[in-house]
């Protein structure tokens, strides 16, 4: 029996947890399903991550009525994905911000990746004709941009190139906690068909040097306390190794992409066939280590074609 693409046949809903990981700091999960963070400030709340639909950011809504009745002044878009940015519109937030370059992604690759991520994983899409459309940041910036939720600090930083070349993470240095976005996950596969394998290492050490206390990572479970970080840290670490070097060992020699694959069951399986969406994303990434290790440096754009085309290609 042929494989369903992607997610497709992944109809099962996720439990959702409202994680507390600091006074006024929460991370909203779902098993493996993307993560929305939660930072309430004296005078407003801000959302890092705004869901698939207005219809999935209602659930996130609806856990933050449980905890204040604040104002939600800020959503902050961690990077460009679908089902990371087009729920904004739920949230009637005052400003919508994410680095310019994810500004950029969503310009030059925005409708091509809204349809790709839809036909891949449908269940998170859930009311698809609840969006109203591309979800167009309203404030951007390059490196960093401090955004204050009454006397609450909170830095909006693009430490590096990583998930993708627009990534941010929120940082709130009197607590200790970070939001993280994708660049960090726990016991979930990163997705990696648009990263930076070469600059995601680099990234991670740029989070580690802030010692976080506490992180909301981008799926998987919120970490609370240093150990918990640093486990999540070096396993996502070890995925990117682990997916890249055979892929790139395979390209040196004049391989085909479905022996790269091969090669990368073989070093990953083992360890990571049992994280949230790892199936779903080992195409995916073993394509893109494939396209880096050969010199492509921008992640060539998945549409729906293309997924159809790799994903074929790579069975059996």
């Amino acid at each position: 029996m042929a494989k369903s693409f992607a997610s497709t046949g992944d109809l099962t809903e996720k439990k959702i947890s409202f994680t507390e990981i600091g006074p006024g700091f929460y991370a909203f999960t779902a098993e493996g399903d993307p993560n929305t963070g939660v930072i309430i400030g004296d005078d407003g709340v801000m959302v890092v991550d705004a869901q698939a639909t207005p219809k999935m950011a209602d659930k996130v809504i609806a856990r933050i009525r449980a905890v204040t009745d604040k104002p939600i002044r800020y959503v902050v878009l961690s990077h460009y994905h679908a089902v990371r940015v087009l729920g904004a519109s739920a949230f009637h937030a005052d400003e919508i911000i994410a680095s310019e370059t994810c500004r950029g992604m969503i310009h030059e690759r925005g409708e091509e990746d809204w349809e790709s991520e839809y036909r891949r994983f449908p269940r998170l899409f859930e009311a698809p004709e609840s969006i109203p459309g591309l979800t167009w940041p309203s404030m951007t910036f390059t490196r960093k941009m401090t955004v204050y939720l009454g006397q609450r600090r909170v830095d909006l930083l693009h430490l590096g190139r990583a998930h993708t070349a627009g990534d941010i993470v929120a940082w709130v240095p009197d607590a200790g906690v970070m939001y993280t976005g994708d660049i960090v996950e726990y016991r979930s596969a990163c997705y990696c068909g648009d990263c930076h394998f070469g600059d995601w290492p680099a990234t991670l050490d740029a989070i580690a040097a802030f010692h976080p206390d506490a992180i909301a990572p981008g799926r998987g479970d919120a970490l609370v306390g240093p150990a918990k970080v640093a486990e999540a840290i070096a396993l996502t670490r070890d995925f990117l190794a682990s997916t890249y070097r055979p892929v790139a060992q395979v390209a040196a020699r004049g391989g085909s992409l479905k022996d790269a694959m091969q090669a990368c069951r073989e070093a990953c399986d083992a360890k990571f066939s049992s994280y949230a969406i790892y199936e779903h994303c080992l195409p995916f990434n073993v394509a893109r280590a494939f396209d880096e290790a050969l010199g492509i440096d921008t992640p060539r754009i998945w549409t729906a074609e293309r997924d159809q085309i790799m994903w074929n290609a790579l069975q059996g």
